[in-house]
């Protein structure tokens, strides 16, 4: 199968942006998450697998996958261990994908967003690229030297955070604002909404967890 498994949840949804993802499909694999299923359905897009508890789902919509396609659905009682989202990832590291692309992940709750940030520690740990994607940000977990080139980047901002440590050691060149040899901690924003100076930023530190936002004003695709 191919490595790249596109993840549609069930947050806010650019219809431009998902469809410029979903059309790439090829030999994809395509995992529709709660809600998510209703703009696959709306778009005519037969997804791979389905998974959810449908808590938030058009009950029809549900029931039209159930009983008139042959799309795997596993469906989990409300009453559970781990998000919806998180689900449908460890789904997807089952099927082999090597990159994952999560789109309706962000958007209304808070606490739902921040569950899908941290659920991208399930693929970082396991070696596997995933990638929360919207019109504005492009978030990523890092644990090593990283190379953002200008020409290549999702927008002329970028943000880092630690995630479950402190990081020392850190380091940031070719950025508006440098560091060198930084301590990185969970409680002060001093590296959010950086910008690429030169060409490239490189982003080095020892270990550890780091979330990398980049991040862009305009809701252009």
């Amino acid at each position: 199968m191919s490595k790249k498994i596109v993840i549609v949840s069930g947050g806010e949804l650019d219809e431009q942006l998902a469809l410029s993802y979903l059309d790439e499909k090829g030999g994809s694999y395509v995992i529709g998450v709660d809600k998510g299923m209703e703009f696959l359905y709306s778009h005519h897009i037969t997804p791979d697998y389905i998974v959810g508890d449908f808590d938030s789902t058009d009950p029809e919509i549900a029931a039209y996958y159930r009983t008139q396609t042959n799309v795997p659905v596993r469906e989990f009682n409300p009453v559970k261990d781990a998000s919806d989202t998180e689900i449908a990832v460890r789904l997807a590291m089952t099927l082999g994908g090597k990159e994952l692309i999560i789109l309706g992940a962000t958007g209304g709750r808070i606490d739902h967003l921040w569950a899908n940030v941290q659920t991208l520690t399930v693929p970082f740990k396991a070696g596997v690229d995933a990638y929360i994607i919207d019109t504005q940000n492009r978030i990523r977990l890092i644990g090593e030297e990283t190379h953002l080139k200008k020409e290549d980047a999702y927008g002329p901002y970028f943000s880092v955070f630690p995630l479950g440590e402190t990081v020392y050691g850190f380091n940031i060149t070719g950025a508006k604002y440098p560091l060198k040899d930084h301590t990185l901690t969970p409680y002060d924003s001093l590296c959010v909404s950086n910008q690429i100076e030169a060409d490239e930023v490189v982003i080095e530190f020892g270990g550890g967890m780091v979330i990398l936002m980049e991040t862009r004003d305009s809701k252009g695709v």
